[in-house]
């Protein structure tokens, strides 16, 4: 967040002063603008200084910071809203690989951040189509406290993909992290702490598909 400047903070030794009821004052001499505020029993605030001279406002600084703040984490939220993670999976995942993917996947969810699933075939596993579908139906159910999907799984290529939604804020629960993977780095891979839940309610992964060297 920029530097906000009140009052004797201001660096400029003139001002244009815009009043407590909006009203343009017009270029002015710091000390002179100070006293106005006073005179409101407010405090002046540089509201623009990338103009010549700054621009200053007579008003609570104590609630216009409180504003400017608001504001940051709205626009925080909307940019987190914007971003779509991508998660990639394959048939034969075991099941520490899953719930750690799952970690990961609900952290990004409980930002706020669209999920991409994406289930990538490779060689012979496109033989077990069914499974894949199974096991990203499964990711879906494992995810419903904190997401739904947009639409059913659709495979498109070697890959069948699913984008998930975050639910609502208040909405969601969290079954594959604790309170602590939320200030985590979004990017990073290491490995959060599983809830209570989560432990005992293992996830039941799709039988593995046979390995590429064995016949179908």
């Amino acid at each position: 967040m920029q530097e906000l400047r009140a009052n004797h903070r201001i660096r400029a030794r003139e001002v244009f002063l815009v009043d407590a009821s909006g009203q343009k004052r017009g270029v002015m001499n710091f000390n002179d603008a100070m006293n106005a505020a006073r005179s409101a029993g407010l405090d002046l605030v540089e509201v623009n200084g990338n103009s010549n001279p700054p621009v200053c406002k007579i008003l609570d600084f104590g609630k216009y910071r409180y504003e400017m703040d608001k504001r940051e984490r709205e626009a925080k939220r909307h940019n987190l809203a914007a971003k779509v993670k991508e998660m990639k999976f394959h048939v034969n995942i075991d099941p520490h690989d899953y719930a750690t993917k799952m970690r990961q996947t609900e952290n990004f969810l409980w930002k706020g951040m669209k999920v991409k699933v994406v289930m990538a075939f490779r060689g012979r596993e496109m033989q077990h189509q069914d499974l894949g579908q199974a096991l990203v139906v499964t990711i879906r159910d494992d995810l419903k406290l904190v997401a739904v999907a947009d639409a059913n799984p659709k495979l498109i290529g070697r890959n069948i993909t699913m984008m998930l939604n975050p639910l609502p804020a208040k909405k969601r629960v969290r079954r594959w992290t604790t309170e602590k993977a939320e200030g985590a780095d979004e990017d990073e891979d290491s490995e959060t702490e599983v809830s209570e839940t989560a432990q005992a309610s293992p996830v039941k992964t799709p039988t593995p598909a046979p390995s590429q060297g064995s016949h179908a």
